[in-house]
């Protein structure tokens, strides 16, 4: 039952970070079995819902070049509406702030904001496991923005531990190649036998991206902004992050990261973040 109380909220979809990525083996349906650390940072795209009672999912910001049925807010909202028998709809308002084809998640996120918005705003209340086996269904980095926290995470994504992390400060730059997570994975290059590890304890910094040497292969603009990276004095350490094509370094302060920010190239792009221990829609669900 919907709860009247509430008719619109405005809600964050938040960016991850993978800080490694492992490729440990791949399962007989083609998928690949993963090892990684998600690390969610504070730089989000906007969702506002309003509530509908007719039943209609409409999004009143389409993508240029994504078909309505195909975006992934779309795909949830009508996917909770299946599952949940709810006859309510809503409309949805998307400001993109995420690079697409960057490796942050960006989709994935708005997706699991949409989970989590409108699970309150339909009145349903689901628990978050619930809604975490729905997020698979719609991909495999969708789980954790629901799960909320910094997360190991196992199988192809969805098995998720929550972990400590020290507090931190992100250089993200961001590369203008938009790179098909596809291609990477099925690049005859990508080795797929990374020795698992197991937790506790393993150390972040000690861990690396199986896909990075592919894409920068591919990209040579995501290896040129990787280089540029690791010749900084201070991160703590860098990397790309998912399938790429965007690529961060970690600091322990953010003056240190706003000063490499500064320092960046007229002909590269970027941004710096705050690491977050817990997605902002994280109390909207019970455990």
């Amino acid at each position: 039952m919907t709860d009247a109380k509430v008719s619109r909220l405005a809600c964050l979809a938040p960016a991850k970070l993978n800080l490694f990525l492992h490729v440990v083996g791949r399962r007989a349906d083609g998928y690949h079995l993963l090892q990684t650390v998600f690390r969610l940072i504070d730089f989000s795209d906007q969702l506002n819902f309003v509530l509908r009672h007719d039943g209609t999912v409409k999004l009143l910001s389409p993508i240029p070049g994504v078909p309505e049925d195909t975006d992934l807010c779309v795909r949830a909202a009508r996917l909770l509406q299946q599952e949940s028998g709810v006859s309510s709809g809503v409309d949805i308002l998307l400001e993109k702030r995420i690079p697409m084809g960057g490796g942050l998640g960006g989709g994935s996120s708005d997706a699991a904001t949409t989970l989590l918005a409108l699970n309150r705003l339909w009145g349903l209340n689901w628990p978050r496991d619930r809604l975490i086996q729905l997020g698979v269904k719609l991909g495999a980095d969708v789980p954790v923005f629901i799960f909320g926290k910094s997360a190991f995470a196992e199988g192809i994504g969805e098995k998720l531990v929550p972990i400590d992390l020290p507090p931190a400060w992100y250089l993200v730059l961001t590369p203008s190649a938009q790179v098909p997570t596809a291609q990477v994975f099925g690049s005859k290059e990508l080795t797929r036998n990374t020795i698992p590890i197991k937790i506790p304890p393993f150390s972040v910094e000690h861990g690396h991206n199986d896909l990075e040497p592919v894409v920068c292969r591919l990209y040579p603009e995501v290896a040129r902004c990787l280089e540029w990276l690791k010749q900084l004095d201070s991160p703590r350490m860098a990397a790309m992050t998912g399938s790429g094509a965007c690529v961060f370094a970690e600091f322990a302060a953010e003056p240190t990261a706003r000063a490499a920010l500064s320092q960046l190239p007229s002909d590269m792009c970027g941004f710096v973040a705050r690491g977050l221990d817990h997605h902002p829609l994280h109390d909207f669900v019970e455990q």
